[in-house]
């Protein structure tokens, strides 16, 4: 009889500590598999198993390309690789990044579901933006359960925030009683149910996780968009799915709204920045072309350099004023 034995547990800003507070309270004898996506740069060092192993009795490592998945055991996502799940087997794959991730919450929650529907426990911890909601929804989709922590209790809200705006959530509890939780839950066998067909578009988004994209099949569960890709400037597709507003390009790189939003924002504000410094430049070359007419006594030559210094500062100032109102939009919607 089948049982709940599938973690998938999603994780950004503040998860190392959030995380080692979890693998405190798990027990040794856990009857699920636990797998970690947390957000780390393409270099980490690679701790975090060490920490876990020392938080607790679960064996943590990082995960290998084909391994089988046994219960008891934490699997760790490796930096540089997404993490997914297929026929029984762990795959690292780097398709391209997902939410400016790789690894990404969402591609590890996806193929869970895909691969063990009733069977898995999606748990969203504490993060910034908004990586773990599309793929907490497909774990609902495929019938698993859905868990996050409570926003009060994370150290960054926003993640646990968005899973709760665009996910029927089961369990909304703070991170202490996040471990027995999953202990009452994966115990219990599942009651009986019809076979569930895995959603179609569902399959072919944990592909486009590892590369097998293109514009043929997001036409299957997109539509052409106006807005580009800001990593490889290509065509977006708005994903046809409620919830969470979701973008797509043919590489293969995928956005919630509100990363593409923040991504837009940074894009912008490197623009006016540069924008500064050449407005800037063209004063002091106008300022020095003044000097060199003023010491020929070409006085018309003069005030035409003088007049456009002026006006490249009063530009770069007036863009300064718009670099600060842009600056302080952001902190009120952080």
């Amino acid at each position: 009889m089948a049982h709940r034995d599938v973690v998938v547990i999603g994780t950004s800003a503040g998860g190392v500590e959030a995380l080692r507070e979890m693998a405190r309270g798990l027990p040794g004898e856990l009857p699920a598999s636990v797998l970690v996506v947390i957000h780390l740069p393409a270099r980490s060092p690679g701790l975090l198993p060490s920490i876990l192993n020392r938080a607790g009795p679960l064996p943590a490592a990082h995960a290998q390309d084909g391994e089988e998945l046994r219960r008891g055991r934490i699997y760790v996502a490796p930096a540089g690789f997404h993490m997914i799940l297929e026929d029984g087997t762990i795959r690292l794959v780097t398709g391209a990044r997902e939410n400016l991730h790789r690894p990404a919450i969402d591609p590890l929650f996806r193929s869970a579901a895909l691969s063990y529907g009733r069977r898995v426990i999606g748990v969203v911890l504490t993060g910034a933006l908004d990586d773990g909601t599309a793929g907490l929804r497909a774990v609902k989709r495929c019938g698993g359960l859905a868990v996050v922590q409570d926003p009060a209790d994370a150290s960054y809200p926003s993640m646990p925030q968005s899973a709760l705006r665009n996910v029927d959530v089961d369990h909304c509890v703070p991170l202490a009683e996040i471990p027995a939780l999953l202990e009452r839950v994966t115990r219990p066998p599942l009651p009986d149910a019809p076979h569930q067909v895995a959603p179609p578009d569902l399959k072919l988004e944990v592909g486009m996780a590892a590369m097998d994209s293109n514009e043929d099949k997001l036409d299957r569960i997109g539509k052409r968009s106006t807005f580009t890709c800001p990593e490889c400037h290509g065509t977006l597709w708005e994903m046809n799915e409620e919830g969470a507003l979701r973008f797509r390009c043919h590489v293969g790189h995928a956005y919630t709204a509100e990363t593409l939003v923040a991504q837009q924002s940074s894009g912008l504000e490197d623009a006016l920045r540069a924008a500064v410094r050449g407005f800037e430049e063209n004063a002091k070359l106008s300022s020095r072309m003044a000097e060199r007419a003023r010491e020929r006594a070409d006085e018309e030559f003069e005030r035409r350099f003088r007049q456009r210094a002026e006006t490249a500062r009063h530009h770069a100032d007036e863009i300064r004023t718009l670099l600060d109102r842009l600056d302080a939009a952001m902190e009120f919607s952080a």
